[in-house]
């Protein structure tokens, strides 16, 4: 028996460590990825690929007991999705458009943090992976995550319609540990041709260290209703509505965010003279005047906005955000602006402490 568990503990040990350090060093890759540096940002995972495969193969040599195979399972799982993330990511400058299959590898990346995510209950060391670095070491937030009840139907990772064949569907987080004080809730939305439940965790750590609810709703369409019919603002609204209904929502705290077309979004929902947001923070958004000037200008006066760009977007260049910043602050607005010099259209996930720390401020 005690050879038995030892065995289990060495396979633990032998994986875990390479799979977490290999999931941070390719959301790290995804985080600064540029066209121009993708070569040298394959050079820097290449060291993380290696021991991931050697514990890979330690794992799967054991014989798991019955009641670890869930735990077996999440693990094997989020190890093989991680490792495809890798190959993929490392062949992407093989292929004919390198950068786009260095953003399909990291699909895989998310995947496999999704995957792993109901081994946080489990073991100390993954649950603080999903906290915000600067609170890894915070005991008594960690003590909170550990006596939480990870059964609530109430907490916890939700999906509403949202696999990813689905559209206009919808993923909530909310903290295991809420105890139905009053948090503020963040809507975050994913950029074009992106997804719901993929980008929630672009936001997760963050929610669950800072306690809040947080909702990643997909688009009805490929991407959000910029164009035409407005399809996505009355779902938007909706959301806001559910999550009063079932969390205690501080109403004065209500965030409207998101990347690219779902940037670009946060202004054509958010700027509505009825929205029920009470705070923007559009990322890497494209941007023109008409935006500022066909809004309910009493609904700009006072409307706190954090506005993010990278000064190396290749997509939307900076100085429509900079536009964007002098814009909104004509017209009364209160704009929290910040210019990220190595952020190229990628989303800057170590903001969000910072952005939820002025919208509690």
């Amino acid at each position: 028996m005690m050879a038995e568990t030892d065995a289990l503990l060495d396979a633990t040990t032998a994986l875990i460590p390479p799979l977490l350090n290999g999931l941070e060093a390719l959301n790290y890759a995804g985080r600064h990825m540029h066209p121009p540096n993708l070569v040298s940002l394959v050079e820097s995972v290449k060291p993380y690929r290696e021991p991931l495969k050697q514990g890979i193969a330690a794992f799967d040599e054991i014989e798991w007991p019955e009641h670890l195979e869930r735990f077996r399972d999440h693990v094997r799982e989020s190890a093989n999705l991680t490792m495809q993330s890798f190959n993929e990511f490392l062949s992407s400058i093989n292929q004919s458009q390198p950068p786009m299959a260095a953003y399909r590898a990291m699909g895989f990346t998310t995947k496999a943090v999704e995957t792993l995510y109901p081994v946080s209950m489990m073991l100390p060391p993954v649950s603080r992976f999903y906290l915000d670095v600067d609170r890894r070491d915070d005991q008594d937030l960690i003590k909170r995550l550990a006596e939480a009840d990870g059964t609530s139907e109430s907490t916890g990772v939700m999906h509403a319609n949202n696999t990813r064949e689905e559209r206009g569907g919808f993923s909530i987080y909310v903290p295991e540990y809420y105890s139905n004080e009053k948090v503020p809730l963040v809507i975050c939305m994913h950029g074009g041709s992106g997804h719901g439940r993929s980008f929630l965790w672009t936001w997760l750590r963050t929610s669950r260290t800072r306690n809040f609810v947080l909702i990643s709703p997909t688009s009805m369409d490929g991407t959000w209703s910029l164009m035409g019919e407005d399809r996505d603002s009355a779902v938007l609204d909706r959301l806001v509505e559910y999550a009063i209904e079932n969390w205690s929502i501080d109403e004065d705290r209500i965030l409207l965010t998101g990347m690219s077309d779902g940037g670009t979004f946060s202004y054509v929902s958010g700027l509505r003279s009825n929205a029920p947001f009470t705070h923007l923070a559009p990322c890497s958004a494209s941007f023109h005047p008409m935006l500022v000037e066909m809004s309910d200008q009493d609904r700009l006066k006072g409307l706190p906005i954090y506005l993010m760009h990278g000064a190396l977007d290749w997509m939307f260049p900076v100085e429509m955000a900079r536009q964007a910043r002098d814009t909104f602050e004509a017209a009364g607005a209160i704009v929290h602006y910040r210019e990220i010099d190595d952020l190229s259209h990628t989303y800057p996930f170590e903001e969000n402490p910072k952005i939820i720390d002025w919208l509690m401020s």
